[in-house]
This record gives C-alpha cells, sequence and structure tokens, in this order.
C-alpha cells in the first residue's frame, strides 16, 4: 500500500488544493492532509477549523483523511508511514522553493520521496493569500473555494472586522 502525505497551512483550503487532494487519491492507496500548526503564522482559521473544513470537503474521497500536525513534514510522513510526500506547483516559482525542501526532505528521510502535481491552469494563480485579500476587500470568492470553506470564510468575516 502507498501512503501519501499532503501537508499544508491550508488556510483555506482552496479549488487548487482541492484538485491536488482529488488527483493525489487516484495516484495513491491513501491521502493523509496535514494541516500545519505554524506558531509562527495567525491564521484565519484554528488548526481545528482547518481540519474540519477539509474534512467536510473530502467527505466523499474514502480514501482521504485529514489531521493536524506540527514540525516537520518528513517527521509526519514517517509518523503516518508514509513514503510519499505529495506537492502542488501552480509556478516556476513554486518549484525553485518546492524542489529544495524536497532535496533538504530527502537527505533528512531518504526512505520519503516527493511527488509533484502541477496544479490545473484554471488554478494556477491561486493561493490563500490572494482569496483572503480578495474576501477581506469584500470580492466575490465563490469561484475559489469549495462550499465548506466558502461558508466559513463568510461566517468568519462577518464575525470579524475589515482591516
Amino acid at each position: 500500500m502507498t501512503r501519501a502525505v499532503y501537508p499544508g497551512s491550508f488556510d483555506p483550503v482552496t479549488l487548487g488544493h482541492l484538485d491536488v487532494i482529488t488527483r493525489g487519491s487516484r495516484f495513491f492507496d491513501e491521502v493523509i492532509v496535514g494541516v500545519l500548526q505554524n506558531s509562527a503564522k495567525s491564521p484565519l482559521f484554528s488548526v481545528e477549523e482547518r481540519v474540519n473544513i477539509l474534512k467536510e470537503t473530502t467527505k466523499d474521497l474514502p480514501n482521504v483523511k485529514v489531521c493536524a500536525f506540527d514540525g516537520l513534514s518528513v517527521n509526519f510522513a514517517r509518523e503516518n508511514q508514509a513514503t510519499v510526500i505529495l506537492r502542488g506547483l501552480r509556478a516556476v516559482t513554486d518549484f525553485e522553493y518546492e524542489l529544495q525542501m524536497a532535496q533538504t526532505n530527502h537527505v533528512v528521510a531518504p526512505d520519503v520521496d516527493t511527488v509533484f502535481l502541477t496544479t490545473r491552469l484554471e488554478y494556477a494563480y491561486l493561493s490563500s493569500t490572494i482569496v483572503k485579500e480578495v474576501a477581506f476587500f469584500g470580492g466575490d470568492i465563490s469561484k475559489f473555494l469549495p462550499p465548506p470553506a466558502l461558508k466559513a470564510i463568510q461566517s468568519k468575516l462577518q464575525s470579524k472586522p475589515m482591516k
């Protein structure tokens, strides 16, 4: 059985993320989406909220599991007996960073490989940061997010003052 982890902050999960998760679930027996708890960042959603949004978003993908983690992705992979770290690439700038990370991870954990999936063209520009910026300024984000994430961000912004 080949198990992959797909680590990220997913704040919020976008249609680009969902594309990588869905396509990854066809290649691997199991995909574990790891929601990073990064104390250096101040996310819009708590790690618990992000996990719940992703669970709702991926509920129709039977071989996808979602859980929180902190620390190194390679350690998360090993803790879950995964031999693959799945990563999405949008552009050349992503590739440079992701290649460095993959090579570093390979030195740290030679038994864990990194597999890249290029994001579909219609999502190549999309990032959680851009989605949040559009949302904060009252723009329509419905074309960027799966329904559970859209509902969550709309609810969150109603309870927060605009910046």
